[in-house]
C-alpha cells in the first residue's frame, strides 16, 4: 500500500469531519464495528448525564489511522481504543506480552507525542481471535492455531485492516505457517460470521469479544503460541478537553472496570444478535451500572 496516499486519505477525511457544521461541546467518536459503536455511545450518555452538557457523536469513523487522525486534530475529543492496536498500528513499536507495561508504554508515548491522556482501562481485553465453524472443529479435533496450521489450508476470512496491520494476518501466517487456501477474503467486520456461516470462508480474524461468538456454532482458536499482544480497552481524550471541563475526567474514571470480557459480549450481542439500537443498550447498561437495575433482565 502507498503510505503516503493513505495518509493523504486520512487528513483529507479528517479535515472533512472538522468542517462539518457547528461543533458542540463536546465530541466522541468511534471506529467503524459494533463494539467501537456502542461504547462510544456509552460514553456519550455517561458524560450527557454526569456533565449535562451538549455531546457530539462521530461514529463509525473507519479504521485506526483516521481515528487517530480525528483525536490528534481535534475533530473529536475522545474515543475507545485498544493498547496493542496503539502500539503497534499507530507507534510501530514491536508487540509486547505484559498487559501492564504494554499500556504504560501507550500512556507515555501518547502524552508525549499528541498530549492525549490513556485513562485506567475499562475492563476488559479484546484480542483478535480465529474462528472456525463448530462443524469443522468437531471434525477435525482442532483446538489451538498450531492445530489448525497442522491439518489443511483454509480459506481465510479477514476485516480490511488485519491485513494491513503489523500485529495481523502476515505475522500470524509466518508465527503458525498456517497455509491460506487462495487470496484471504478482506470485507467488513459485521460481515465476517455471515461469510463463516455461508462457507464462503473456513476462518475468520474476529474478536473475542464478539456478541455472535457466544451463539453461533463456531470455535474459538486458542492462540498457543501468544502471537496476539494484549488489546485491553480505554478511553483515549485530549489533555485540553479534560481539562476544560473539569469533571469529565471523574466521569469517565467511573466506567473503569465496568466492562468485563462477558458484559461486553452481552452487550455486543444486544446490537448484532438482537437487532437492538446501540443507544437503547447503552442506556439500559448505563442503568444498571449506575442506576440499581439489572443489566440483562428482560423488560
Amino acid at each position: 500500500m502507498d503510505r503516503t496516499k493513505t495518509l493523504a486519505g486520512v487528513i483529507a477525511m479528517v479535515a472533512a469531519l472538522a468542517s462539518c457544521g457547528s461543533k458542540p461541546a463536546l465530541v466522541v467518536g468511534s471506529k467503524n464495528f459494533t463494539e467501537q459503536v456502542l461504547l462510544a455511545e456509552i460514553l456519550a450518555q455517561h458524560i450527557e448525564r454526569r456533565l449535562h452538557v451538549v455531546v457530539g457523536r462521530k461514529f463509525n469513523l473507519g479504521g485506526t489511522l483516521i481515528a487517530q487522525a480525528a483525536i490528534t486534530s481535534g475533530a473529536i475529543d475522545l474515543y475507545p481504543e485498544y493498547s496493542g492496536t496503539a502500539l503497534t498500528a499507530v507507534l510501530h513499536l514491536p508487540a509486547g506480552k505484559d498487559p501492564a507495561a504494554v499500556m504504560q508504554q501507550v500512556r507515555e508515548a501518547y502524552r508525549q507525542k499528541w498530549q492525549l491522556e490513556w485513562l485506567p482501562p475499562l475492563g476488559f481485553n479484546n484480542t483478535f481471535a480465529m474462528m472456525v465453524r463448530g462443524d469443522i472443529a468437531r471434525r477435525t479435533g482442532i483446538r489451538t492455531l498450531s492445530d489448525a496450521a497442522r491439518t489443511k489450508a483454509w480459506k481465510l476470512g479477514a476485516g480490511y485492516e488485519f491485513k494491513q496491520r503489523p500485529d495481523g494476518l502476515a505475522g500470524l501466517l509466518a508465527t503458525y505457517g498456517l497455509r491460506p487456501q487462495g487470496d484471504p477474503v478482506t470485507m467488513d467486520l459485521g460481515l465476517l460470521y455471515a461469510a463463516l456461516k455461508s462457507r464462503k470462508v473456513e476462518m475468520i480474524a474476529a474478536n473475542s469479544t464478539d456478541g455472535l461468538a457466544a451463539v453461533l456454532d463456531v470455535k474459538m482458536l486458542e492462540d498457543d503460541r501468544h502471537y496476539f499482544p494484549p488489546y485491553e480497552c480505554a478511553v483515549v481524550a485530549r489533555e485540553s478537553s479534560l481539562a476544560r471541563f473539569p469533571g469529565l475526567d471523574a466521569a469517565l474514571r467511573e466506567l473503569s472496570g465496568k466492562l468485563s470480557d462477558p458484559v461486553m459480549r452481552k452487550l455486543n450481542f444486544g446490537v448484532d444478535g438482537e437487532h437492538r439500537p446501540p443507544a437503547q443498550v447503552a442506556a439500559r447498561f448505563l442503568d444498571a451500572t449506575f442506576g440499581g437495575a439489572t443489566f440483562g433482565a428482560s423488560r
